[in-house]
């Protein structure tokens, strides 16, 4: 069992390897769910269904912006609460993490069931695409108590020591969804209702391996009674915290609504294709760098709690440089070779000539962005819920959904590109908001940190004169 006290006293460099490299693996292989559902519908069921599946993923974004709620919250908490060597309310948060999951998760799946084709319409389906997002969805909202079950334990499992449990909980999803989906897809010819089916088996074959290690009695952090009844300061907290990432979800999710809808008005159906292509290859990406937040989390949470600063801005740093790198790659694969990445999604020409141009546009702040993810994740790890909450609105809500509005507008003889415009813009801004907010609260650590030593001093002045 791996102890909580290493993430006070070893390198901030191994442990970032040893945490993110785990986080980095596991949001990789969790991103590949979109990914190979991408290549097997654009393959095996055409652009149209690429295009259901574009307009589908937002309402897949609520449902992670639910489990987030709880999972992000709660997992924060506990790092807090294991730095502070409080394990009785560690194991409450447990239960609760259970709890909240399937009480929320329910209750999204019958919202989403009961009015799923009006959602999807909103959410920038057509006549057309409708058949195939619904088809989707209609499967991945009857699974969804076990994908907030699912990535609600995970969280946990990072922050109780155990970043390769939860890796390999990740890997063993993905390996049984890629070896699922062409069965399900081509083998018994299920079409999109295949790949959404084979996404819910391959969750709950690992819930099922979760399940194992938290019933394990030799960890800190285990199933037992007297966890299960919900504690009101818990759940506020927990929610408190995971109100950021949350908002932040919810947020993107209104934004892809706002955008579909008006690639759906100035492009049509092939427009949102493009956009969800290049959306996905991002992800990856993206999906890493939140692989080195996750790394990160219970690092600087631990030695917040623990009021170990120079530690925690050491990890924030150094998660931060990674994350610039790895954003960087992107854009640098996105502006030079734009179409054989388009390529791995379609074989359909038109397809791949229309997402070209819309990729350069899009990837070419991407150098920014992964500071900016860095930042926000930095501000939830450690409990300040108001300046996450900030960040994450100001990309989705306060420069992005006016620029997606008016921008088309402003760009009268091309409005579509109005709309790839808004999004590299709206990155670069956020991104400044963030390095402004940070600059504040650094130096705000800072003085805590020369305090904190004076009080040392004298403390160290105090013993010898007592001697």
């Amino acid at each position: 069992m791996i102890k909580a006290t290493e993430l006070g006293t070893e390198s901030i460099r191994k442990l970032l390897i040893k945490y993110a490299l785990p986080g980095i693996i596991a949001m990789t292989a969790s991103s590949l769910y979109n990914i190979v559902d991408s290549i097997f519908i654009g393959h095996g069921c055409g652009a149209l269904a690429l295009s259901g599946l574009t307009v589908a993923k937002p309402f897949m974004d609520i449902c992670a912006a639910f489990g987030s709620f709880v999972g992000v919250g709660a997992s924060t908490l506990l790092a807090i609460k294991l730095g502070e060597r409080d394990y009785r309310s560690a194991n409450k948060i447990l239960g609760n993490v259970i709890v909240l999951n399937v009480i929320l998760s329910s209750l999204v799946m019958i919202v989403g069931l009961v009015w799923l084709d009006p959602i999807l319409y909103a959410f920038g389906a057509s006549e057309d695409t409708l058949v195939y997002a619904r088809e989707y969805m209609e499967i991945i909202l009857w699974g969804n108590i076990l994908t907030h079950i699912y990535f609600g334990l995970n969280n946990m499992l990072r922050s109780m020591g155990h970043p390769r449990s939860s890796m390999v909980a990740t890997i063993v999803a993905v390996f049984v969804n890629i070896v699922l989906d062409p069965i399900f897809i081509f083998g018994l010819d299920m079409g999109v209702r295949g790949a959404a089916l084979a996404t819910i088996i391959s969750q709950a074959i690992a819930v099922i391996w979760q399940m194992t290690i938290f019933c394990d009695k030799r960890e800190i952090v285990h199933f037992h009674k007297g966890i299960w009844r919900l504690e009101r300061d818990i759940t506020l907290r927990s929610f408190s915290i995971g109100l950021s990432p949350f908002l932040m979800n919810l947020a993107h999710c209104f934004v892809v609504i706002i955008i579909n809808n008006q690639l759906k008005l100035y492009g049509g159906d092939m427009a949102l294709a493009a956009y969800g292509v290049v959306n996905r290859l991002v992800f990856v990406f993206a999906m890493i760098v939140m692989g080195l937040n996750q790394g990160m989390q219970p690092i600087v949470g631990y030695n917040y709690g623990a009021h170990q600063y120079r530690r925690m801005l050491r990890a924030f740093k150094l998660t931060a440089i990674c994350a610039t790198f790895v954003m960087g790659s992107v854009f640098l694969l996105g502006e030079f070779v734009p179409e054989w990445m388009v390529r791995m999604f379609t074989h359909d020409a038109t397809l791949i000539a229309i997402t070209v141009h819309p990729m350069r546009i899009i990837v070419c702040s991407l150098l920014v962005v992964g500071f900016q993810m860095v930042t926000g994740n930095f501000f939830t790890s450690i409990g300040m819920a108001g300046k996450a909450i900030f960040l994450s609105l100001t990309r989705q809500v306060i420069y992005l959904i006016p620029m997606a509005l008016w921008l088309p507008m402003a760009f009268s003889n091309n409005p579509i590109d109005g709309i790839w415009w808004c999004l590299p813009i709206s990155d670069m801004l956020s991104a400044l908001t963030a390095a402004i907010i940070l600059v504040i609260q650094m130096r705000k650590f800072r003085q805590q940190i020369e305090e904190e030593a004076i009080i040392i001093d004298d403390e160290q002045l105090l013993g010898k004169a007592c001697e």
